[in-house]
């Protein structure tokens, strides 16, 4: 038998299929369970994964901050809602497993700007996002068992420099977003 180009073509895609092995994804209480994850203020779960230790300090006005932090973030079936949220840091968001989440933006002049990060990049999906600190933020899991992303936020995170959005204020200030606002605020 002759091996032509078209038959050792076929005989190295069988061969490199067949050593891939098959993706086994975690189910929801696996990824909690090995990456230690709690339930967060703002709904969810999280872990800080890093913080800048080995770097001075920065003073943003406030006192000393971190460089940068970073937390895994998890939105599940049964805590599918990010509130609204306001950071003073930017937030670098990375995409990893499970069902899109989908996120919401208000900036201060009342646009509001939408984003999905997912695997599906054909349909729209983003691997990763940007939001800079000062724009109100709301994410949320609108189907699936979850979905799991990092945040990387700089200057690091500090509880003292999130607020968490109250319904009456927000709708105050946006009032064309009463929607969003009202299925998103507690």
């Amino acid at each position: 038998m002759k091996w032509g180009p078209t038959m050792l073509l076929a005989l190295a895609s069988t061969l490199q299929a067949s050593e891939e092995p098959p993706v086994n994804y975690p189910d929801r209480a696996t990824v909690i369970e090995n990456l230690g994850l709690q339930a967060h203020v703002e709904g969810g779960y999280f872990k800080r994964t890093f913080q800048a230790d080995d770097r001075p300090k920065v003073d943003i006005g406030d006192g000393p901050r971190y460089t940068m932090t970073s937390i895994y973030y998890l939105l599940t079936a049964d805590s599918p809602t990010g509130h609204w949220h306001l950071n003073r840091s930017d937030i670098v968001h990375y995409y990893h497993l499970g069902a899109p989440v989908h996120y919401y933006m208000l900036h201060p002049d009342g646009h509001l700007e939408t984003a999905v990060l997912g695997p599906d990049l054909a349909a729209g999906q983003q691997l990763q996002l940007t939001v800079r600190g000062g724009i109100w933020k709301a994410s949320h899991l609108p189907q699936g068992d979850y979905g799991l992303v990092s945040e990387a936020v700089s200057p690091g995170f500090e509880y003292s420099d999130m607020t968490l959005g109250e319904r009456a204020p927000l709708l105050d200030a946006f009032p064309q977003h009463a929607d969003l606002i009202q299925a998103y605020t507690r």
